[in-house]
């Protein structure tokens, strides 16, 4: 039996405009799924889903790749335990030549599906490095980021970004611009997270993104302009200036919004944070619902945000240095 656990991440820079080859600064936080595989020799594949939900539940199938096993879980839980599975073992087989072990595989989770924070990523980067390790083989981070990417790309239908994967799987704060992924200095950052308890659907956001920068040049523009924040961000996180940081991501919210891909307890929580004094905040993921990160060294951003209407938990989140761990 193996034990893998990986962070999940928030994006301080980026998101939506990385998909069209402008960079982002996603940093992991310590905020970890937990993956544990165990080799069983009948080939077939048991996923055991505990806190990704109030309720966990089992399944147990041959792993072929498209089944959907029919239990009562909400869909985003059933992705989350199944085909990102699947796909993370399909790595696996790939990296071992042995594609007829099965496994059991427990997966605890304290990130919220679908909110923002690099839940899918967390799962796949601890899956793969817990079964290949069950079968002898040691992966290099770097190498569980590809595969990693790999089965979100194909999960997702090709609008997967090797931002999150990357984070995940590495640690720190990473910078990434199409295929170049590479880990950045950042300071010590004051990270409050507002989670609305929902979640947004991705695809539709992102399609959203992609046909209003088909149909308006200055969608098209507004999207470059995310890039440029991107940049002045870096220089910014490089100095450890906490207010320009700040003052960038409120900039970055505020195109994230007119592009449509926030909501109205996103920007609630937004204006929370930002009226109890924190240096800026904005939506972190694809939008639609979900978490903001603020940038707060007091107790005051969290404090305003377990009383802003719409937010259901607030929370401070350290910087993750450590990507994918090894617990057994």
């Amino acid at each position: 039996m193996t034990v893998s656990s990986a962070p999940g991440k928030v994006y301080l820079f980026g998101e939506h405009a990385v998909v069209y080859g402008e960079p982002a600064v996603p940093c992991a936080i310590e905020v970890r799924a937990q993956v544990t595989a165990e080799q069983r020799t009948d080939g077939k594949l048991r996923v055991h889903a505990d806190d990704l939900s109030l309720d966990g539940f089992t399944v147990e199938y041959d792993g072929t790749a498209g089944e959907h096993p029919h239990v009562d879980a909400p869909e985003s839980l059933l992705m989350a335990a199944t085909q990102y599975v699947d796909g993370a073992i399909e790595q696996v087989y790939d990296v071992t030549d042995e594609d007829d072990i099965g496994f059991d595989v427990t997966i605890e989770s304290d990130i919220p599906l679908g909110a923002g924070l690099g839940s899918s990523a967390a799962v796949v980067v601890s899956a793969i490095d817990a079964a290949t390790r069950e079968l002898g083989v040691t992966l290099e981070p770097d190498e569980i980021a590809e595969r990693a990417y790999r089965t979100e790309h194909a999960v997702q239908d090709g609008q997967a970004s090797r931002a999150d994967t990357f984070c995940s799987a590495t640690g720190g704060a990473v910078r990434v611009e199409g295929d170049d992924c590479r880990a950045i200095d950042a300071p010590d950052l004051p990270l409050v997270i507002g989670f609305d308890g929902g979640a947004g659907d991705t695809g539709e956001l992102v399609s959203g993104v992609r046909d209003l920068r088909e149909e308006y040049d200055f969608a098209a523009d507004t999207v470059e302009t995310i890039g440029d924040i991107v940049r002045n961000g870096e220089d910014a996180l490089a100095a450890g200036d906490l207010e320009e940081l700040g003052r960038l991501m409120n900039f970055n919210h505020g195109l994230l919004s007119a592009l449509g891909v926030s909501s109205r307890s996103l920007d609630s929580m937004v204006w929370g944070a930002r009226d109890a004094g924190a240096h800026g905040a904005k939506l972190t993921g694809a939008g639609g619902g979900g978490c903001i990160v603020a940038l707060d060294p007091t107790p005051e951003t969290e404090t305003a945000l377990s009383f802003t209407p719409g937010c259901e938990d607030a929370f401070r989140a350290e910087l993750a240095e450590t990507g994918v761990k090894r617990l057994e």
